[in-house]
């Protein structure tokens, strides 16, 4: 028996790498287009992309955990099924209840990594994504341009466009600037520019070279001018501390604190992850029985509307918390305690009932009597 099991382990092992990685590739590679884009957008740092993708990629760790142990129970367990093993397992006396042993002696570690993930990783995970972003938004203008693509400036009166940045040096070339005042346009052109810093602090950009057109948009007068000088002030941020931290940012120690809605919320999904993982894990155990004219992939179909299910049930009382429309001593145990009493229905149906209903007497003692 000792043998059986460890052979369990190693089947479970093998199923949940090959679902793990499949399913991590997918995310990393629809997060990876999603930030580049937020990079050629000017919404990020070009120099972060890949600890953002990095980062995000941390925040999707438990779910995703959470669907591979689930669908590689399942598998394991609807091959078995299939191939006619468990016929062999139920001949010799054992039961359906005697596989949750070996399924949560292989589940146990990855369950343990859920929820460390949840609780401690995941937070500290959005905070630097949170800090990230921020920092780059507090940049000034010209920090934030980036070659060869047009930038909007933090006060969104500006559009910057240059072809090449020097930062180190201070200076940009071949630039483009549309700036909007007043209900006036101004688009000024110029073959190089230098940042310059004035004695009281303030930042300017000095084109050269250039000209400035200016009018009213739908009126045909406009004013050209050109210029060898041109100092544009450069709007900086003002300087002031991140801003506080959001709910799914701050440590579940600080949730555990405070009492606000959104940190109430976010609490009872960081607890309902693990549990989540451990219940779906024993769920696929009842749910594995598969008949084999049904094909390979029908329980397959089942599980993952199953999980999506149980997500968005869990979601759903996530945002009653948010909106106090319940309170968060019921939302952290009603979901589980639903998918907890359809465990114990399907391994009673499984191991002691051949039927849900019994049947009825007449038609025993008409069967009888034929």
């Amino acid at each position: 028996m000792t043998l059986f099991r460890r052979a369990i382990v190693a089947e479970l092992s093998s199923n949940a790498g090959a679902v793990f990685t499949v399913l991590f590739s997918i995310l990393f590679s629809v997060g990876l287009v999603r930030i580049l884009g937020e990079a050629a957008g000017g919404r990020v740092d070009n120099q972060a992309v890949f600890s953002l993708v990095a980062l995000t990629a941390l925040t999707w760790l438990p779910p995703l955990l959470t669907l591979t142990l689930f669908i590689a129970v399942l598998i394991t367990l609807t091959r078995a099924f299939r191939d006619s093993e468990m016929v062999v397992w139920f001949a010799v006396g054992r039961s359906l209840l005697d596989w949750i042993r070996p399924v949560l002696r292989f589940a146990a570690p990855v369950l343990l990594l859920v929820a460390v993930l949840s609780l401690a990783v995941t937070p500290w995970a959005q905070r630097q994504i949170v800090e990230s972003r921020e920092r780059f938004a507090q940049r000034d203008d010209v920090s934030r341009v980036a070659p060869g693509r047009f930038i909007e400036s933090a006060a969104a009166e500006r559009v910057f466009f240059v072809e090449s940045v020097d930062l180190e040096a201070g200076r940009v070339r071949n630039v483009f600037v549309s700036h909007r005042s007043q209900g006036r346009e101004a688009v000024i052109v110029a073959a190089e520019g230098v940042i310059e810093v004035r004695p009281d602090g303030e930042r300017f950009v000095v084109l050269s070279q250039g000209r400035r057109y200016e009018g009213t948009p739908g009126q045909a007068q406009y004013r050209l001018v050109e210029f060898e000088r041109y100092a544009i002030r450069i709007e900086p941020r003002a300087v002031a501390p991140l801003q506080q931290v959001k709910a799914r940012a701050k440590t579940t120690r600080d949730l555990l604190e405070q009492r606000a809605p959104y940190d109430q919320a976010e609490l009872m999904w960081r607890i309902a992850v693990p549990l989540m993982a451990l219940l779906l894990t024993l769920l696929a155990v009842p749910l594995a029985w598969t008949n084999p004219r049904l094909g390979r992939s029908a329980n397959l179909l089942v599980a993952v509307a199953v999980f999506f299910c149980y997500l968005t049930g869990v979601q759903l009382i996530q945002a009653y918390v948010q909106t106090q429309r319940i309170d968060f001593g019921t939302a952290l145990w009603l979901p589980h305690a639903a998918v907890a009493a359809a465990i114990v229905a399907l391994f009673v149906r499984r191991v002691y009932l051949q039927r849900w209903l019994p049947r009825w007497p007449s038609a025993a003692a008409g069967t009888t009597t034929a």
